[in-house]
């Protein structure tokens, strides 16, 4: 009985583990998948329909899901930036020297609370 339910509940974890990212939202596209130092995974997406960008986080804080944030291209570094509150999230698509990595910075009322090397998964 204990095989059955083990050969039963191991593809469907794999199943729902392959396909949560895909349907994490099905009304937008990923434009940027990042992994930072310190356990932060962040992903930016970009709705289809209105063009709004999203920013989905996991950290061993717990998730944050945040909508209506900018992109600005930066010195040939792209930016997204979202605000929650009096908080501030900064994605670096790539830096000047590498353009796989990038940076997570947070600011609160304006200064930086923390800030993070990323690469791009």
């Amino acid at each position: 009985m204990k095989t059955s339910a083990l050969l039963l509940a191991l593809p469907i974890s794999i199943l729902a583990n392959f396909s949560l990212r895909a349907s994490a939202d099905s009304t937008a596209g990923i434009l940027l998948s990042t992994k930072c130092r310190g356990g932060y995974n962040v992903d930016i997406w970009q709705n289809y329909t209105s063009g709004e960008l999203l920013y989905r986080a996991t950290s061993p804080n717990g998730n944050l899901s945040l909508g209506k944030g900018t992109s600005q291209a930066t010195e040939g570094v792209r930016r997204y930036k979202f605000r929650n509150r009096n908080y501030e999230y900064w994605v670096w698509d790539g830096t000047l020297d590498n353009p796989q990595s990038g940076t997570l910075e947070v600011y609160k009322n304006n200064r930086i609370l923390m800030k993070q090397a990323c690469r791009k998964s």
